[in-house]
């Protein structure tokens, strides 16, 4: 069954972004020709090169649908049109609102694989997602000795093959997206995050090793993801509603042209 399929029939979200809401949307980045070249507009001209520099033709478009999706998602809480969102980055690349948008305070982030993207947007908390489709790894347990911690090692190692898998996945979309939330990337010791024996659900995460710049905790959560892939998603502190929805890129491109 195709990605699309698994997408459809999912509400609109509403456009308006409460201080108590993070969203959250999937999307399908495999797109027909006719709305590639309507994405494509949407670019600013160094999204363009980026895509430019892609050696296969899916990848490239990929790129497009996944950066041009996130203009159309975010032009809905501006009230402008897509093409006109600037973004800059931080010091390890994490894109952020430029003036005069950074004064709305919404924050974001922006994960994909394997054909699939997921976004998240809140107002005024560090947000950050990781997707991953799971597949082998030929080395997982070198992985798992470098970047897990002490606790989750012991974890890994005492569960039966055919669990270590998935396992796996689902912890590493935890980490990946606290550490995107953090801001820094893999630049930020994984090893220092332990989420494995905590339940799903909304939770305090524990961090091994805390910096001056690191909230005092944050919220992670598992998201139900399509079959095959693992997702999770963190914020910075609690008191807050997820809502999720597919991304109707259609609507969004009709929306965001109609401001």
């Amino acid at each position: 069954m195709a990605i699309g399929e698994h997408l459809q029939d999912v509400p609109t979200a509403p456009r308006a972004l409460h201080r108590d809401e993070v969203h959250v949307w999937w999307a399908a980045l495999d797109r027909p020709a006719a709305t590639l070249g309507l994405m494509q507009q949407m670019l600013a001209p160094d999204e363009q090169l980026r895509a430019e520099r892609f050696c296969f033709a899916r990848d490239r478009e990929r790129f497009v649908v996944c950066r041009a999706t996130l203009r159309a998602l975010l032009a809905r809480y501006l009230y402008v049109e897509p093409e006109h969102i600037q973004f800059c980055y931080g010091s390890h690349g994490k894109p952020m609102l430029a003036a005069p948008f950074h004064d709305n305070e919404i924050q974001f982030n922006v994960s994909h694989s394997q054909g699939v993207a997921l976004y998240v947007f809140a107002r005024k908390r560090a947000v950050g997602v990781d997707v991953e489709h799971i597949r082998p790894i030929a080395d997982a347990e070198q992985i798992v000795e470098r970047f897990f911690s002490l606790r989750e090692r012991t974890v890994f190692r005492s569960l039966p093959t055919a669990e270590q898998r998935e396992t796996f996945f689902n912890w590493w979309t935890r980490k990946e997206a606290c550490v995107k939330a953090i801001g820094e990337g893999l630049a930020y010791p994984l090893d220092r995050i332990d989420v494995s024996l905590i339940p799903d659900g909304l939770v305090r995460l524990f961090c091994s090793e805390s910096t001056s710049h690191v909230p005092a905790f944050w919220s992670l959560r598992s998201l139900a993801a399509l079959p095959g892939y693992a997702a999770a998603l963190a914020v910075e502190g609690g008191g807050w509603a997820l809502i999720t929805r597919q991304c109707p890129i259609n609507e969004c491109l009709t929306v965001a042209r109609a401001q």
